[in-house]
């Protein structure tokens, strides 16, 4: 499976932005996808992750104000960004797994697409 992750720019506080991220290869609508972020200096974190059935999980810090959704015939995953902070700067990556449950640690995925830059300032 590949990702081919976009959507990314720069954005005032306060607005919005949408990710997308398609995959190709084979059983990809199968996977549970998710996003993650990394900022400069910090380690890349958890943002967002759903299942192939559609349960999701959030991060604490996202939660209300970003919405994950796939389209599994499009094989694509998406991430719509509002009410956007300065503090969600950050290099946005997707990744995707196997199985039917959403884990928000790095290591349980084992595919990532490039990162897109998000920028928001202030």
């Amino acid at each position: 499976v590949q990702l081919q992750a976009s959507g990314g720019g720069l954005v005032q506080a306060g607005g919005s932005l949408r990710l997308s991220c398609a995959s190709s290869g084979r059983s990809s609508s199968s996977n549970v996808m998710a996003w993650f972020r990394q900022a400069p200096g910090k380690e890349r974190e958890f943002v967002a992750g759903i299942s192939r059935s559609g349960s999701t999980i959030y991060a604490n810090s996202v939660k209300g104000r970003f919405t994950i959704s796939r389209d599994n015939a499009k094989r694509t995953v998406f991430l719509q960004m509002n009410s956007l902070k300065p503090e969600d700067t950050a290099v946005y990556y997707c990744a995707a797994k196997q199985g039917e449950l959403v884990m928000t640690n790095r290591p349980s995925y084992n595919i990532w697409g490039q990162g897109t830059l998000v920028t928001v300032s202030s």
